[in-house]
This record gives structure tokens, sequence and C-alpha cells, in this order.
């Protein structure tokens, strides 16, 4: 029996041109954001819960003080319903997402192991949905 082969035809180029084979994939490009820690936290009527601290990838930021760049990542906190031993079960697992800057009403921060204080007006906030810049321009 003699099987007859038909030429390989890509599907239709759409007008505004012709997409690689894995655009798919490459619009896809997800990020993540790292569980390095948890806390415990108390509310106001006084009950402890926990929080697990998570931190996002690493970005390079001008200092406005010296207008030099240095390294540094996003760090927040979301509250969680597990106990101690489970979330410290947790601490190095990766979740989908990234961590925005929000803007927020002006507070005093005090920087860790300094008597520096500074007033700030943004917070940062978990994402575990962040449109890329793909699905934002193509709908």
């Amino acid at each position: 029996m003699r099987v007859l082969s038909t030429p390989h035809q890509d599907p239709p180029v759409p007008s505004w041109g012709k997409l690689p084979r894995d655009f798919e994939y490459k619009s896809k490009n997800v990020t993540m954001v790292t569980i390095v820690g948890f806390e415990k936290r108390k509310n106001s009527t006084d009950e402890e819960f926990n929080v697990l601290i998570l931190q996002g990838g690493v970005e390079a930021i001008i200092s406005q003080q010296s207008g030099k760049p240095y390294i540094t990542a996003r760090k927040t906190s979301i509250p969680c319903t597990f106990g101690d031993d489970f979330a410290n079960s947790l601490i190095g697992k990766e979740l989908p997402g990234d961590i925005q800057r929000i803007e927020c009403d002006a507070y005093t921060y005090e920087v860790p192991g300094t008597n520096e204080k500074l007033k700030l007006t943004h917070t940062y906030q978990y994402n575990a949905d962040p449109a890329t810049l793909i699905e934002t321009v193509m709908g």
C-alpha cells in the first residue's frame, strides 16, 4: 500500500503578522514570590494569628539620597490559618504572583537597627494574579 503525504502548511497568518510557534508560552511569563518566614501577630481583640512573610524577586533601585543603585527585594506579609509547624514547613516554597507597591496614608517607619525614621506614603501588597504586559496590551 502506498501512502501519499501532503506538504506541510502553516495555518493562515493573521493580518497583524505571524506569531512565533511558542508565543503562548512566552506570553505567560509567571512571576513568583518566595515564602521566607512567618510571624505571630495579634488582632484588635488580642487574639494571636500567623502571617507568612513573602519576598519578591531581586530588583535594582536608585537611591534618592546618593543617586547610586542598590539591590533590594520587596517584602510583605499575608495572614494565614496555618499553625506554627505547617507555616514553618512552607518556608522556601514559591507562590505565583508578585508584590506590588500601593500608595497609602503617610506613616512613620523606623529603620531596624538604627534610629533613622522615615516618612512613607506607600506599602507593599501581594497580588496572586498580576497582569503581564502582553495581557494588558492584547486584552
